[in-house]
């Protein structure tokens, strides 16, 4: 196959995994205080700070009361560490996390609450690593940047290409991917889809009874292959 046949395969199976994912998603989608319309910047990098590495249900369970705590970047510059803790208990590296999150507090107290569009710049913030400035980019700045986290990369994986490298932040085919599959109008929307797909249905043992995808998914195909073997 050419190069360019090949390339619209890949579109092609690109536009049906986001017209499904989408369809799926507006069924399906997760309900969560951060995906309100209208919330501040602050209250967006809050919540994606907060979620990383961390169950977005976890992370629910006390986020509202978080921000009427610290309502803005200089409540939580002022904070107590001791505090911060007691509220991040629940995700893990509380410890770690409240003095990351209280340095981040300062720097943005600084810089007057505002977030530089340079990416260099944007990530040489505390705390802001490739993905909380990829979520500042999608959800701050309206540009279509992937949240690739591990589940973000477990679906893209297993419909299209597993990645080379074990880390997926410097993965170039699956960093090029997330990308591909996220350019659309609908950004935000598709990243919160494939975020929900993972968490309840292409699961680490995946539901492939009731996806959506699995007509054009690799993984589901292998499996096929390998049960009539």
């Amino acid at each position: 196959m050419s190069r360019s046949k090949m390339e619209n395969v890949a579109d092609e199976k690109v536009g049906f995994f986001q017209a499904k994912l989408l369809e799926w998603y507006k069924l399906n989608g997760r309900k969560f205080y951060w995906r309100k319309k209208g919330l501040s910047s602050y209250q967006y990098v809050i919540a994606e700070v907060l979620l990383q590495r961390t169950r977005a249900e976890t992370v629910a369970n006390f986020y509202p009361q978080f921000i009427i705590e610290f309502p803005n970047w200089n409540a939580l510059a002022n904070a107590e560490l001791q505090r911060l803790e007691d509220y991040l208990r629940p995700v893990g590296l509380y410890r770690q996390r409240s003095v990351r999150l209280k340095n981040l507090a300062i720097e943005m107290v600084k810089r007057k609450g505002e977030l530089p569009k340079d990416r260099k710049e944007l990530e040489s913030i505390p705390f802001m690593g490739q993905y909380i400035a990829n979520a500042v980019e999608l959800i701050i700045f309206k540009e279509p940047s992937p949240l690739v986290d591990v589940n973000m990369a477990r679906v893209v994986e297993r419909v299209f290409e597993p990645r080379k490298l074990a880390d997926i932040r410097y993965d170039p085919q699956l960093q090029a991917l997330s990308y591909l599959i996220v350019n659309h109008k609908k950004a935000k929307e598709i990243n919160w889809a494939i975020l929900d797909f993972a968490a309840l249905v292409c699961k680490p043992t995946p539901l492939c009874s009731i996806c959506p995808v699995s007509i054009k998914c690799n993984l589901f195909k292998n499996l096929k292959v390998n049960n009539l073997d």
